[in-house]
């Protein structure tokens, strides 16, 4: 997989180097997923897919990169260490160019919430990008978990980044039935077994299940196609739901507007003023 910049006003897109005979090129955006179970999978109209781009579309929003070209010779983007940590120092390291363009942003102007069962997504205005996460699992190796952060500041870089995915023995066999993270193992995701923690080494923050859900929530909030200036809650949210939320978000002229954003604006962005030293410890 390689990441090429783009001009502005490009946007995300990937492109699957291995199709041939189809539009081998996919939009990172809300409306062309086609499925969220377990993790994000993207298609086009003519069927051509890519799977678990929500770690990478996080590494890319948490950068401030906004316009790229993804080339991909393969259904799935790499698992890697479950987390966001490689991607982010790989782009932190090949460096960022500020384009001589304007940024725009999509401002949320009142309150959307979505809920499936227990679960629970609302976005709401914001100066900046918030978002709140409050996960309840029965497992007591991860349990209740609450997390408030505001992504300005390279918040996402140096608290998120390297939190990575999380999973019971049992979703570990689901996935793999379904095609997912073929190259997935107790050293690509935290491993829960009840109250013990299966993957050597532990944990990174003790709070690292709630930290890769805001981190999953950025990766798809970024399929908005710009970044959102609101504050985004999740309770028990996943991939599904925060792409519903977004649905519901454009379905309503009134609850946003596309804005280009002012200086001030910018700084509170993901990824403003961030450099080759803000890399990740973890994939340095």
């Amino acid at each position: 997989m390689t990441i090429h910049p783009a001009s502005a006003e490009y946007g995300i897109w990937f492109q699957r180097t291995d199709v041939a005979g189809r539009d081998a090129m996919i939009p990172a955006h809300w409306d062309a997923v086609s499925d969220a179970q377990l993790c994000t999978r993207l298609a086009n109209e003519d069927g051509v897919t890519v799977s678990t781009v929500e770690h990478l579309m996080a590494a890319l929003a948490g950068c401030g990169v906004h316009n790229a070209l993804i080339e991909i010779d393969g259904p799935e983007v790499p698992l890697l260490d479950g987390s966001s940590a490689e991607f982010v120092s790989a782009i932190l390291g090949r460096g960022l160019t500020v384009m001589d363009a304007p940024v725009r942003a999509i401002e949320v102007l009142k309150p959307v919430t979505v809920l499936k069962g227990d679960a629970e997504a609302t976005l709401r205005p914001a100066a900046g990008l918030m978002i709140d996460f409050h996960i309840d699992f029965s497992d007591a190796a991860i349990g209740q978990q609450d997390k408030t952060l505001s992504m300005a500041n390279g918040t996402f870089v140096h608290e998120l980044c390297d939190s990575r995915t999380f999973c019971r023995k049992a979703d570990i066999d689901a996935m793999r039935a379904q095609g997912l993270i073929a190259g997935g193992s107790l050293t690509s995701a935290v491993v829960v077994d009840g109250d013990a923690v299966v993957t050597p080494g532990g944990l990174r923050h003790t709070d690292e299940p709630v930290r890769h859900k805001m981190l999953d929530a950025l990766g798809d909030l970024a399929l908005a196609g710009a970044p959102i200036l609101g504050r985004y809650t999740g309770c028990r949210a996943g991939h599904a739901l925060t792409n519903m939320l977004l649905r519901a978000l454009f379905a309503d002229p009134e609850a946003y507007r596309v804005v280009e954003c002012t200086p001030e604006q910018v700084a509170l962005l993901p990824g403003a003023g961030l450099s080759r030293a803000d890399r990740p410890a973890v994939a340095a």
